[in-house]
């Protein structure tokens, strides 16, 4: 029997029975919907993967100054979630997602018509900050109807539907460069977003009622924020979470160039190979989810995740140094399956902890969570190509960086070891 009033935690409400359990009843097609939200991200940067090569000849532009539409759209997603976070606290999830997701329609339809490479980086910021509503308030719904190992489940469930977004994505690219030209994939970006507003407006209802909204405009906002970032465990848990998807965002940006010019491989080819890493991604987490989570600590998976991708870095550097010798695409590419897989452990168990101390304010956590990865992999992308297109040592460097630092931030603010003891009862 449904309840019939708040449910509420450390002084917050955190559940408000009507809505949240008609949310629930429809959950499969929440989670069809709330997928496709976080897949909207790796679909307008990996559909375009392989055919920055070409973009680079066709608008006569430096690989460096192309890779800044990955980095443009990448900044944007990450400002825009510091707006609209706070916004669906204080308005409500459907208002701002669907405007959000209108601004990226149209967006995206003049990427497609860019003639230069600078109108190109300024609409892929919008398009970024446009598309950033998806993000943060997808997160912030499954704040409002989970909690706990059950919020922890839904996000590796929803890894499952937006990690088939990475995969057929570049294969979808590939495809596209052969009936038509890079511009092709900006068309085929629109209709997804076009058909994703109307489903998004048919099918996704309100989770966050009036009596749980904030009031308050930018003030009370950044106050709020401000209480977030003071808390030292969340930080530490953003921190290392933004690191690490900054590792993957230099495998993102760097791979087509490292694996087309550098190891010759054609752009299915590389499709294939992105598609197959996507895979190890998802079955991961698919693990942590069904398996994992319930019988392990959400830290100590999270733990076991930053290890592989520091293993990972650490030995993708050492090969692209040539410590081993001339090494070819095969050793490489089972480097890169590693670093990816195990983002599989990172990437859900660091946003649960951290939505998990945050009833209150979900939609500023999940800004701030959203904003410090897309930030910290904006940092990463221009370096993976500071040397050129001749090496890949830049891009081993950075991701082996960023996995040392993410551990650091791990150990050194989580304090993973404190929280376990504070779970042993007393004797």
């Amino acid at each position: 029997m449904p309840e019939s009033g708040p449910r509420t935690t450390q002084g917050h409400i955190t559940e408000t029975a009507p809505v949240v359990t008609a949310a629930r009843r429809t959950g499969l097609l929440v989670t069809l919907v709330l997928g496709g939200l976080t897949a909207l991200p790796p679909l307008s940067m990996d559909m375009y993967l392989p055919a920055l090569p070409e973009v680079t000849g066709a608008l006569r532009a430096p690989a460096a100054t192309v890779q800044l539409t990955l980095t443009a759209c990448l900044a944007g997603m990450a400002l825009g979630q510091l707006v609209v976070g706070p916004m669906s606290d204080k308005w409500g999830r459907r208002r701002p997602l669907l405007i959000g997701m209108a601004v990226y329609v149209l967006a995206t339809a003049v990427c497609a018509l860019a003639p230069t490479a600078e109108l190109l980086i300024g609409f892929r910021l919008l398009q970024g900050l446009a598309g950033a509503a998806g993000i943060v308030i997808a997160r912030a719904v499954v704040r409002d109807l989970y909690d706990g190992v059950e919020m922890a489940r839904f996000f590796s469930t929803l890894m499952l539907i937006s990690g088939v977004a990475p995969i057929i994505a570049p294969l979808i690219g590939g495809q596209i460069l052969r009936l038509t030209d890079w511009r092709g994939v900006f068309h085929v970006l629109t209709v997804i977003g076009v058909l994703l507003t109307v489903v998004v407006w048919r099918f996704l209802h309100e989770t966050l009622p009036p009596e749980r909204r904030h009031e308050g405009g930018v003030g009370q906002a950044l106050r709020t924020m401000r209480g977030l970032l003071a808390d030292r465990v969340f930080t530490g848990y953003m921190l290392t979470g933004g690191l690490a998807f900054a590792a993957l965002f230099a495998y993102i940006s760097a791979s087509p160039f490292v694996v087309q010019e550098i190891y010759g491989a054609s752009p299915q080819t590389f499709s294939l190979l992105f598609g197959l890493n996507s895979i190890g991604l998802v079955a991961v987490g698919q693990v942590n989810g069904k398996l994992l989570v319930g019988r392990v600590s959400l830290d100590k998976a999270l733990g076991l995740g930053l290890g592989l991708i520091l293993l990972a870095g650490l030995a993708l550097t050492l090969m692209t140094t040539g410590v081993f010798g001339e090494t070819g695409l095969v050793p490489i590419a089972a480097g890169l399956f590693v670093l990816m897989s195990a983002m599989g452990l990172a990437m859900p168990n660091t946003n649960a902890q951290a939505l998990m101390r945050t009833p209150h304010a979900a939609g500023s956590a999940s800004a701030l969570l959203g904003t410090s990865s897309f930030l910290i992999g904006a940092l990463a992308s221009p370096l993976v190509g500071i040397a050129g297109e001749q090496t890949a040592v830049p891009m081993a460097v950075v991701q082996l960086g960023c996995a040392v630092l993410a551990l650091a931030c791990f150990l050194g603010l989580c304090r993973p070891w404190q929280a376990a003891k504070a779970q042993v009862p007393a004797a």
